[in-house]
């Protein structure tokens, strides 16, 4: 039996989204089984034998700054469900709160893998392939340093191996250009650090990669820092949505494009649901002693089903510890990268 503790409150809609997505969870999962934390009151109409309410008098708003939710909010639905994680009630924690205090609380809570200054967002867009790209990190880390990135690369790698079950997923290192000369001195040092990690064999290097290599498939890991990363998550979403709100209006304009609809609509339906956003929601907090996944704050019953999904399947493939692996075999590169740069900044 898998158990996941799930911060109901957070989130744009907390429980009338959360409850509703746990259910056709529970409903599809049998080997699975739940911890609604959150307050009592709001999660009292939900009844499952696989389910049990976790009560937490205080919820993380989405704009409450980090020192509010870390130091003053402790019995915060989002941190009663990391706390879960951490005495080993829950094998993976799902919040669509706050994404700067998860990581903070996640973070204080849980602590970080040996060899890794700051845990990196993990989430998968859709790409040509049929398949996702990895990208990370997309949030969490507005400024990195090359030694960061290189953290990055080894983690994304481990994930992609745990979840794939393959030894050595491609990386690529995002940039203006093909080229090694091109980029910042930050991304030329990467490229010498994931070079290096490459010929020792701790990572298959595909070498630098652009905004279009992301949705191409080029590589199945793509790194850079969560400023660039962010955006092109954005952009994404907000590019098959339009691709999405475009068909539906097409097809509403007159009687031949209605006929042309309903014997296109398997194709349509099937490329819909490739460029949905909400169903590649759910991202890895990568690099913690414990996992946690972030969902989308204005995540509907849909997309947050999808996270809890990647919470499981991550769990039930023993992700942690796979990671924690990858890791410990890359620690002396790790280590000297850091030395090399001197101590990092929190």
């Amino acid at each position: 039996m898998i158990t996941l503790a799930v911060d109901c409150m957070g989130g744009d809609h907390g429980p009338r989204v959360t409850l509703a997505a746990c259910r056709q969870f529970l409903d599809s999962h049998s080997d699975a089984r739940l911890l609604l934390v959150g307050q009592p009151d709001a999660l009292a109409g939900f009844a499952h034998e696989r389910a049990s309410v976790v009560p937490a008098s205080e919820v993380v708003g989405m704009d409450d700054p980090i020192e509010v939710a870390l130091r003053r909010k402790k019995d915060s639905s989002m941190r009663v469900a990391i706390q879960q994680v951490k005495d080993g009630q829950a094998a993976a924690a799902v919040s669509a709160g706050n994404t700067g205090a998860l990581m903070a609380i996640s973070r204080y809570l849980l602590k970080t893998l040996d060899g890794i200054d700051r845990p990196a967002i993990a989430p998968q867009l859709p790409n040509a392939k049929g398949g996702a790209t990895t990208v990370l990190d997309l949030g969490a880390n507005v400024d990195c340093s090359a030694e960061h990135l290189l953290q990055f690369a080894v983690m994304g790698s481990a994930l992609v191996s745990a979840l794939n079950n393959e030894e050595a997923p491609s990386v690529g290192l995002l940039n203006i250009g093909e080229e090694q000369i091109k980029g910042s001195e930050v991304i030329k040092r990467a490229g010498e650090l994931l070079r290096a990690a490459g010929k020792a064999g701790h990572l298959n290097f595909y070498g630098n990669v652009e905004g279009n290599d992301i949705f191409k498939g080029t590589t199945q890991v793509v790194v850079c820092d969560g400023f660039v990363g962010n955006v092109a998550l954005k952009s994404s979403e907000g590019v098959a949505s339009m691709i999405s709100n475009a068909l539906k209006q097409e097809f509403k304009r007159n009687i031949f494009t209605k006929m042309a609809a309903i014997v296109a609509y398997p194709v349509l339906t099937a490329l819909m649901n490739r460029v949905d956003h909400r169903r590649h929601n759910g991202a890895a907090l990568l690099g913690l002693r414990g996992l946690v996944f972030k969902s989308h704050g204005s995540a509907d019953a849909l997309a947050f089903e999808h996270a809890l999904n990647r919470a499981y399947d991550a769990a039930r493939n023993n992700l942690l510890d796979r990671v924690r692996t990858r890791i410990s075999a890359a620690l002396p590169l790790l280590l000297a990268a850091q030395s090399e740069s001197g101590p990092s900044a929190p």
